[in-house]
């Protein structure tokens, strides 16, 4: 450490009937990892977008070696050395990764846009953090995961001092978490602060030197991280003591609900079979490009199907199409819930009844004091943190988010729903309480597929386990087989 960089003094900051920031001051020296934690709404993102001027604050002041500053937008962030990966991912599909890492920088003062030494730059950049791709290549493209590698290469390419990570390793895998970590490392040897944002607690213990909690706007303490324990992080972050990480339920396995027979997907490498059963969470576990997700589209109807069929109670869909399997009962939560789970500037309650509008139109018109019950039932049930159920869900923060695509598929009463990722970006407590939820689910006879990339939550929750590969299920699990042991061997 060579002194404090960064300070915050007495930040505020509101909205329409909620106070995200209360009073809040922070500061962060050259070279430190700094951890922010905190569950869905405690301030955590805010505070990030006030220090990269996405937002302005109510009151306070920020601070540069002792120097007040104003950061009125990112652009003023950038000059002052501060950059920011987001949590939802902020690219632009149709462009280039060269593109994205360098927009608004293509050229300079009008001058003809050098293509060649903009890619070579990007490459270079790429190649810091270990992925090995062709800077020319469309982002629409990549996975959640390639494009988050372009985020955290894009933050690089500014000649940063403190970078702000928000869930940067949501849908990292672990090689590429590793890369992650060198390259924060790296930055600390040069005297570059870091604040990184996680619900993932190990990662704290991993990296940061530092660990800031937030509850409800306000810091509720600042400690070493070689003096605190998770189980005190956690009960600072929620208020509360959690005894369990999974809570537990007993197993009714009934019978066979849905059953996949030779499925390949248009461009697929492999054909997928398996079944599922009422009272059953069957986890998908594999590495980020495994195929799990382009498995559960192409049973939705999301992608073109090369071949295969999907039997519902024993009756054959009739074609391949999202709304052919809603109507069967399957439920999609898909992983990418900016892009494809919510309109996000319609309201909580507008997207909670989207899935299912025929239960609340009468002659025409949506009953509006049905959709009030509705999204009030299950704002109340999931705790989705929100002042009215009209706030638009471009204003939650990306917990509250998830948890507005969970209640619209949770209202439909589908018998299988289908999870890709259900807690990424969730904190410690709201995961506990999505895990009592699925609980639920399978206890009333439904069936749940849930895709994760966190191997405890896959074996915490599944009854059986299928590991993927290449677009292949390589491997069966149950019972004792379902450890990290076999799960890893398998998948890689």
């Amino acid at each position: 450490m060579s002194g404090t960089f960064f300070e915050v003094r007495d930040v505020s900051k509101s909205f329409p009937g909620v106070k995200a920031l209360d009073c809040v001051s922070m500061s962060i020296e050259r070279g430190e990892v700094r951890a922010l934690v905190g569950e869905n709404g405690a301030g955590k993102s805010t505070l990030m977008k006030v220090l990269n001027g996405n937002y302005k604050a109510d009151c306070g002041s920020l601070l540069i070696d002792g120097c007040e500053v104003h950061i009125s937008d990112p652009t003023v962030a950038a000059q002052k050395g501060i950059s920011i990966i987001f949590q939802e991912l902020n690219l632009v599909s149709g462009l280039s990764i060269a593109e994205n890492i360098f927009a608004g920088r293509l050229s300079e003062n009008g001058k003809p846009i050098r293509w060649r030494e903009i890619r070579k730059k990007a490459k270079q950049y790429l190649d810091r953090i270990g992925f090995d791709i062709d800077p020319k290549t469309e982002v629409g493209q990549l996975s959640v995961a390639g494009k988050q590698m372009v985020e955290i290469a894009k933050a690089l390419s500014y000649n940063a001092q403190l970078i702000l990570m928000d869930e940067p390793s949501a849908s990292l895998t672990q090689n590429e978490l590793e890369k992650l970590f060198a390259i924060i490392r790296d930055l600390k040897q040069k005297g570059i602060a870091v604040i990184y944002i996680s619900h993932r607690l190990e990662e704290i213990f991993s990296i940061c030197d530092t660990v800031t909690v937030m509850r409800d706007g306000q810091i509720i303490g600042t400690s070493a991280v070689k003096d605190v324990t998770k189980d005190k992080l956690v009960e600072m972050m929620v208020g509360r003591e959690i005894s369990q990480t999974f809570p537990q339920r007993e197993h009714h396995i009934q019978e066979e609900v849905l059953r996949v027979e030779n499925l390949i997907r248009k461009g697929g490498k492999a054909k997928i079979s398996f079944n599922l059963h009422r009272g059953e969470v069957l986890g998908i576990a594999g590495l980020v490009g495994a195929g799990r997700t382009e498995a559960m589209r192409a049973l939705y109807g999301v992608d073109y199907i090369a071949g295969g069929s999907v039997y519902v109670n024993g009756k054959k869909l009739s074609s391949s199409s999202p709304q052919a399997a809603k109507e069967a009962g399957i439920a999609f939560l898909t992983e990418d819930r900016k892009e494809e789970g919510l309109t996000i500037d319609f309201s909580i309650k507008s997207n909670i009844v989207m899935a299912k509008l025929r239960t609340i139109v009468k002659r025409a018109f949506l009953n509006n004091a049905m959709e009030n019950r509705v999204a009030d039932k299950y704002i109340q049930a999931i705790k989705i943190k929100t002042p009215s159920r009209n706030q638009k869900v471009l204003n939650l923060s990306g917990g509250n988010q998830q948890k507005v695509v969970v209640a619209k598929w949770f209202n439909t009463d589908s018998d299988i729903i289908i999870m890709d990722e259900p807690t990424r970006g969730i904190d410690v407590g709201a995961k506990f309480e999505i895990y009592e939820i699925i609980n639920d689910l399978v206890s009333q006879g439904k069936a749940v597929i849930m895709i994760s990339s966190e191997l405890p939550e896959i074996l915490g929750m599944s009854d059986r386990v299928l590991v993927m590969k290449s677009d292949a299920i390589v491997a069966e699990l149950i019972g004792a087989r379902i450890n990290a042991v076999d799960i890893m061997n398998y998948a890689f």
